[in-house]
């Protein structure tokens, strides 16, 4: 009776380790991704750049952790165009999420200071979509819709209709990561949910902002000299025009008083001062002439000087977008 004790308890051990084996199986199963990004945070050894990035854009600890299951690499030129294909020629990347992991373009120019971060968080927030349930998908996406209404940005506008040529079906996706790292006050549902990736938002935002605002001020810099110099160019035609109708003007009326100048009679105090007049009213037009033709030289100096101010915000303005375009290299700075 003993051994038969021993032999039942035997196989209840068994079946009890193979019920066990098989629920660790089938959690595995049902949690492959999980486990695949376990392991990929596990073997993953991050660079110095790499992990200055999840405190400069506020990356909380869940965060952390599918940035790193991503294996993210930040590339030169050469890998990064290796490994990210932009959609539309003339419009530049800096990252990508392709194939469960994120490549950053290394921007070396230090105006741009916090590109690389916002680009990392933003490539972070697809791998987290990726990951979310179709439930969580719908319930998130309303809310952005609904950020998006709200916010009725025209810049945001145009990217999101950029995204629908080049990746049409992923706009949910792609308004996710843009307003988890670019806009602020998205709402108490919406901030709760980017703060389970987030332990502060507003660095990557702030980031964000300091990098735009650089563009932004060249814009406003350049905008601003563009309706001086249509004010400047409408006033120089004016005058211009004016002042050569004035010119050919007295031109005509000196010779017709030099002509006039044999008939008048030198004794007749009344002849000799209406001449005398008509010359002095010659001579003051034409102090008025030179003094038209003075302003239209210092506005013509005016205009060349803001002529070239623009040329040289232009000139910036391309620098630091092709500071962002990992087709040229190396990327120039500023």
């Amino acid at each position: 009776m003993l051994n038969k004790r021993r032999s039942a308890l035997s196989a209840i051990v068994s079946i009890a380790f193979t019920v066990a084996v098989l629920a660790a199986v089938g959690w595995v199963v049902l949690n492959r991704q999980f486990v695949l990004d376990q392991l990929n945070v596990w073997w993953y050894k991050p660079t110095g750049d790499v992990s200055t990035i999840i405190n400069r854009a506020g990356i909380s600890d869940q965060g952390r952790f599918y940035y790193y299951a991503s294996q993210p690499a930040i590339e030169t030129s050469t890998q990064f165009n290796n490994d990210c294909v932009r959609q539309e020629t003339g419009s530049a990347i800096l990252g990508c999420y392709v194939n469960k992991r994120i490549y950053v373009y290394d921007v070396t120019n230090t105006q741009l200071d916090g590109v690389e971060e916002v680009t990392a968080a933003h490539e972070t927030l697809h791998a987290i979509w990726d990951r979310m349930s179709d439930s969580d998908k719908a319930s998130v996406g309303a809310l952005l819709e609904a950020a998006f209404t709200k916010i009725n940005d025209p810049k945001l506008n145009d990217r999101m209709s950029y995204y629908s040529r080049t990746e049409p079906g992923e706009r949910l996706n792609e308004l996710h990561s843009i307003l988890g790292t670019e806009y602020s006050n998205l709402g108490p549902a919406l901030e709760a949910h980017y703060a389970k990736y987030f332990s502060d938002r507003s660095k990557v935002v702030a980031l964000h902002t300091s990098y735009e605002s650089v563009f932004d001020s060249l814009k406003a810099q350049s905008d601003a000299l563009s309706a001086q110099l249509d004010t400047l160019k409408g006033s120089i035609d004016t005058k211009t025009k004016q002042y050569n109708t004035e010119a050919v003007s007295i031109n005509n009326d000196a010779i017709a008083l030099k002509n006039s100048s044999s008939s008048v009679d030198r004794t007749s105090a009344a002849q000799v001062n209406a001449y005398n007049a008509q010359r002095q009213a010659l001579l003051d037009r034409l102090d008025a002439l030179n003094t038209l033709r003075t302003e239209i030289n210092s506005e013509t100096d005016d205009y060349n000087a803001k002529v070239t101010q623009y040329n040289n915000i232009v000139t910036s303005t391309n620098n630091l977008n092709k500071s962002l375009d990992s087709t040229l290299a190396p990327a120039p700075s500023v």
